[in-house]
Order: C-alpha cells, then sequence, then structure tokens
C-alpha cells in the first residue's frame, strides 16, 4: 500500500522552503493565479516538482488574494466553473500536463458541503479536459458529485489540521485549528491511513514548521506502511 503526500505549494515568496518540503513530498498542488500565484511562481514551483519527481496538480481557488481565498464568495456556478477552468489552463501552458486538481481554502470547504459548488468545481475542470484526478476531503459530498461526474477522485486526509466531529476541517478562525507538533501531525495522519479512509495526506507549505511536519509525516507512514515480514 503506497499513500500519496501532497503540499499546496507556489503561494509562499519563500522558494528555499518549498525545495525543502519538494524532497519529502510525492504531489505538489500549485497555486495557479485565484487566491495566489503568478507566471514566475507558477515556473519555479513546477521546476523544482520537476527537479524531485513530484507530481504537479492544480490548486484553483476563489479569486480573492486579498483573503488568501480562505473567505467564500458569492460566486455563480458558472462563475466558479469559468475561473476553476482559466486557472488550470494557466497552470497547463506553464507546466505541460497535469496531475490532478485540488480545491484551496474556502473553495474546497464549501465544495465539500455545497454540491452545487462541487459540480461547478466538476464543470471547471471538465471544460479544461479529461483524465485529472479531483482531490477532496474524505467522505465529503464533493468526493461522491465528482464520481457522479464521472471523475477519478482521490480521498484527502490532512496531517497539520484539526477535525470537527462531523468530518470538516476545524475552522481556521480557532485558535487550535492548525497542529503543528510533528509527533503529534505524523500520529493523526497514520491513523487516518489505518483508517482505510483516505488515498493523500496533505501538510500545508505555511504551517508554522511544515518542513518538521512534513519528514516526521514522510517517517511514519514509510514506518507504519511497511509489510510484516512472514
Amino acid at each position: 500500500m503506497t499513500i500519496d503526500l501532497n503540499c499546496d505549494m507556489g503561494e509562499l515568496p519563500d522558494a528555499a522552503l518549498e525545495e525543502a518540503l519538494m524532497a519529502h513530498i510525492t504531489s505538489a498542488n500549485v497555486a495557479c493565479g485565484g487566491h495566489a500565484g503568478d507566471a514566475a511562481s507558477m515556473q519555479r514551483t513546477v521546476e523544482m516538482a520537476r527537479r524531485h519527481g513530484v507530481a504537479v496538480g492544480a490548486h484553483p481557488g476563489y479569486p480573492d488574494r486579498a483573503n488568501f481565498g480562505r473567505v467564500e464568495m458569492a460566486l455563480s456556478a458558472e462563475q466558479i466553473a469559468q475561473t476553476v477552468c482559466q486557472q488550470i489552463g494557466a497552470l497547463a501552458a506553464i507546466a505541460g500536463g497535469l496531475a490532478h486538481v485540488k480545491p484551496h481554502g474556502a473553495l474546497y470547504n464549501v465544495a465539500a458541503k455545497n454540491p452545487d459548488v462541487a459540480r461547478a468545481i466538476g464543470e471547471g475542470v471538465a471544460r479544461y479536459g479529461e483524465g485529472l484526478v479531483l482531490v477532496g476531503l474524505a467522505g465529503s459530498t464533493m468526493l461522491d458529485v465528482w464520481r457522479a461526474m464521472g471523475f477519478r477522485t482521490a480521498a484527502e486526509g490532512f496531517a497539520d489540521r484539526r477535525y470537527e466531529p462531523d468530518g470538516s476541517l476545524r475552522s481556521r478562525k480557532f485558535a487550535d485549528a492548525l497542529i503543528t507538533e510533528p509527533g503529534e501531525a505524523a500520529a493523526q495522519a497514520l491513523r487516518l491511513v489505518s483508517e482505510g479512509r483516505v488515498q493523500t495526506i496533505c501538510v500545508h507549505s505555511d504551517t508554522p514548521g511544515s518542513v518538521e511536519i512534513v519528514v516526521a509525516v514522510e517517517r511514519a507512514l514509510q514506518a507504519g506502511l511497511k509489510p510484516r515480514a512472514g
């Protein structure tokens, strides 16, 4: 059994931090001009990913840089589909082939519960082209909608975010929304994987101590997923 380890990239000016993270992940979700990112950052991030053999995917969000895409916007389904398609296209023009699409921030969280928003995202991906995997919150509405639309999906868990009892992510407005202790994050990742709920685990690049967290998660997954002898 193998588990994908992904990270949201191309959102920060610190290239050294992102380079350090790239050495430990298998997929990069690259900001593509909505909540963050421009042609230069996309080019830099894609080149890093290629050097490390990391799969490249699009990370479209609400086009709201002032709030880093973390506040819901009152967009119509058509507007969501349009911006998602445009953002994917912007990254693909630089990266060439893409492996997956993972919505960002508020767009992700709204789609996890709102089938209309999830469907609009899927429509935007479909307009771009076929073959992309859609990454979404494990156990959420968004995955059901995308599967019904004919997409391949990857159920995602988070090492560095706390969960509510209903399986949603705790809002970042709460002080304890993030897990910043590497051992705790690694333990959560391993638990999610052992429960059979996820195919990919995320660590955010902007979580404090993200490099230490991703190293701990990588080691825990490698140790925990080794086949038993005999």
